[in-house]
C-alpha cells in the first residue's frame, strides 16, 4: 500500500464522518455516541503505512537487483550495436555503464534492453527500466509523459541523405521526393512540419524500426531517408556502396540527446546527472582512465572530482566519495568515449556544439561547444 493509498483511506474516513453529521434525526435508529473521527483516522493511517512499509528507492532495488537494468538501442553503429561477438557497444551504452560503475562498482553490472522507438515511452512510464540512453530527443512533452532528462550529452539536428544519382545537392531540391522516416520519432513529426511549412509536398513513409527504414530506403523504395544527422552517417556506413549516397548539408532541427530516467525518485535522478557531470567534467581536467590520481595533487578541482580533498554531494547520493574514480576507470572521460565510438564513423566534435564549452577561450565563447554540466562542488 503506498502514501495514494493512504491519503484515499484519509479521504474516505473523512467522508464517511461528513456525511454521518449531516444525518437526520428522523434518519437515526438510535442515537449513539459520536465517534472520535481524529482517532479512528490516526489508527487507520498508521495501520496503512505499517502494511506499506517503507518505500524502497531505484537506488536500493537496483543494488539488490545487482544490475543496471538500460534501454538502448541495438541497431544504430556508434551510439548502440551488436559488435561481432554479439555485445552491444556504443556511445550511448558508455553512458549507462558508467551509472552501473558509480552505483554498483562494476560497468558490466548491466542489463541492456534493446528498444524500438515505439516502445520508449511505454518501457518509460511503465518503471521497468532504470534508465534509457537510447539516442533519444529531449522534448518538453517528454519530459512531462516520459521521465526526467539528464544533461545533454550529444548535440544532434535532423538531417537528409539521398542517393547521389538524384543529382540533388540542398534539402529544398527533394520537394515533391518520397521520404522513408522511423515511426513514433521527432523525425516523423519534424519532416510533417517542414514539408507543409515549406511546400515541400513529400510522399512521407514510415517503419517500425532503424533497420526497416534503412532496409527500405537501400532498397529504393523512397527517393531519400531522415533522421538525425549522426544516423545518417552511420547509415551510411554501412551501406553496400557509401559513396553512392550524400548526406545533404543543413539541418530542419535541434535535437539535443541524453539519458532519461523514470519520474518520481530524485535521488536517482539526480545520480544519473552526477554521473554524467564526472565524466565531462573528467574530461576537462585532463583526467583520463589511464591516469586517475589516488592521492592528492594539488590541483583542487581535480581533488575534489576524484573524492580526495572536499566533496560534490556523492555521500548526500548514497555513493562512495571516491565516486569518480570508479567512473574513469571504468569507462574513461567523455572525450574518450566519444573518439571510441564516434570519431570512426568521421562525426567529428571541434568546431561543434558535441566540444567542451571549454574549447574555446572566452573572448570566442560562442564558438566553443555546448558540453557543459553542473559544477561539481
Amino acid at each position: 500500500m503506498n502514501r495514494f493509498k493512504i491519503a484515499a483511506i484519509i479521504t474516505a474516513l473523512f467522508a464517511f464522518a461528513v456525511l454521518a453529521a449531516c444525518t437526520s434525526p428522523e434518519e437515526t435508529v438510535a442515537p449513539a455516541p459520536a465517534p472520535d473521527i481524529e482517532a479512528t483516522v490516526e489508527a487507520r493511517v498508521q495501520e496503512a503505512m505499517a502494511d506499506s512499509g517503507p518505500e524502497t528507492s531505484r537506488l536500493e532495488l537496483v543494488r539488490e537487483r545487482g544490475v543496471l537494468v538500460c534501454a538502448g538501442n541495438d541497431t544504430l553503429a556508434g551510439f548502440g550495436f551488436l559488435d561481432a561477438d554479439g555485445n552491444i557497444r556504443g556511445f550511448d551504452v558508455d553512458l549507462c555503464r558508467a551509472v552501473a560503475a558509480a552505483v554498483l562498482g562494476d560497468p558490466d553490472a548491466l542489463e541492456l534492453r534493446p528498444t524500438t522507438a515505439a516502445e520508449r515511452g511505454p518501457v518509460m512510464q511503465s518503471g521497468e527500466i532504470d534508465m534509457m540512453s537510447r539516442n533519444t530527443t529531449w522534448t518538453s512533452s517528454r519530459d512531462v509523459q516520459w521521465g526526467n532528462f539528464a544533461q545533454t550529452m550529444f548535440y544532434d539536428g535532423q538531417g537528409f541523405m539521398a542517393p547521389t544519382s538524384m543529382g540533388v545537392s540542398t534539402i529544398m531540391e527533394l520537394q515533391d521526393a518520397s521520404i522513408c522516416v522511423q515511426q513514433g520519432t521527432t523525425t516523423e513529426l519534424n519532416l510533417q512540419d517542414f514539408s507543409n511549412q515549406n511546400g515541400m509536398n513529400f510522399a512521407i513513409t514510415t517503419f517500425p524500426d532503424n533497420v526497416a527504414t534503412e532496409t527500405a530506403y537501400s532498397g529504393g523504395q523512397c527517393d531519400a531517408m531522415t533522421t538525425d544527422r549522426s544516423g545518417l552517417v552511420s547509415t551510411r556506413q554501412g551501406l553496400a556502396s557509401p559513396d553512392d549516397h550524400i548526406i545533404l548539408p543543413g539541418t530542419i532541427s535541434e535535437e539535443p540527446l541524453g539519458p532519461v530516467v523514470p519520474s518520481g525518485d530524485d535521488q536517482w535522478y539526480d545520480i544519473v546527472k552526477m554521473v554524467m557531470a564526472i565524466l565531462i567534467y573528467a574530461e576537462a581536467y585532463g583526467v583520463t582512465s589511464d591516469d586517475v590520481p589516488t592521492s592528492v595533487t594539488g590541483n583542487t578541482p581535480v581533488d575534489r572530482l576524484l573524492g580526495l580533498e572536499g566533496s560534490f554531494g556523492q555521500e548526500d547520493l548514497g555513493l562512495d566519495v571516491t565516486v569518480a574514480q570508479t567512473v574513469i576507470k571504468s569507462v574513461g572521460n567523455y572525450g574518450e568515449i566519444y573518439e571510441r565510438h564516434l570519431a570512426p564513423l568521421g562525426i567529428a566534435r571541434e568546431g561543434s556544439r558535441n566540444a567542451l564549452w571549454s574549447a574555446a577561450p572566452c573572448t570566442d565563447c560562442p564558438k566553443g561547444g555546448q558540453i557543459y554540466a553542473a559544477p561539481l562542488r
